[in-house]
């Protein structure tokens, strides 16, 4: 637990990422940041019409994923811990997947830049579930932009996000199966990932809950 003050969580849509954040940020009385997903003025249009919209979606969330982590607070007498719903580098699993040739090259161009502003967590969790639990979990929130994804765009979505971080080597990894896990309602399995989130790895690690 030495030194370890940022960390993150990602997981494709639907995965849990926030209410994970909020539930760990209660228990250690982290100071939380929190992805702006809902304030996109294009994700209506993205789910309705992928291809016309990809590319004024993905600036959006872009440039507001940056100017939130640009200046992310330090440490402070109230807070021991920083937790983020998301990580900068994430952005490009979906520039890869949605966009076009020729915006992709622009697109690389500005993220990479931005990219080198940003610090780095201390930790990543990367909450991995299956497309069937995933779908499941998007259909129970009942968000409105959500009711045009299809569940092949979940498919791929998920598969583009294994493939991201099974390559995935800059900062620390802890790698969770969700699907076996149920974090929100089971407070055994919150204290058993907490446990997990605070012994970090120094590599990559793989964690399957226990079963109980």
């Amino acid at each position: 637990m030495k030194g370890l003050y940022y960390f993150a969580i990602e997981g494709v849509i639907g995965a849990g990422k926030t209410s994970l954040a909020r539930l760990l940020g209660e228990k250690l009385e982290a100071k939380l940041i929190l992805e702006q997903s809902e304030t996109n003025p294009y994700l209506d249009d993205f789910y309705r019409d992928p291809q016309r919209y990809a590319f004024q979606i993905q600036l959006f969330f872009l440039l507001s994923r940056y100017r939130q982590l640009l200046n992310l607070p330090q440490r402070d007498l109230f807070h021991k811990y920083l937790i983020a719903d998301y990580i900068f580098v994430k952005d490009k699993i979906f520039a890869y997947l949605n966009l076009e040739q020729r915006d992709l090259v622009l697109y690389e161009r500005v993220a990479t830049l931005m990219e080198q502003e940003l610090p780095k967590p201390d930790l990543v969790i990367y909450l991995q579930a299956s497309t069937e639990r995933l779908v499941t979990n998007i259909k129970k929130r009942k968000k409105s932009y959500e009711k045009h994804m299809s569940s092949e765009y979940i498919k791929r979505l998920n598969e583009a996000y294994n493939d991201f971080f099974f390559r995935y080597n800059e900062t620390p990894l802890l790698v969770i199966n969700a699907s076996e896990i149920d974090f929100v309602h089971n407070e055994e399995d919150l204290n058993d990932l907490l446990q997990q989130i605070l012994n970090p790895p120094t590599g990559m690690k793989y964690y399957v809950p226990r079963k109980t």
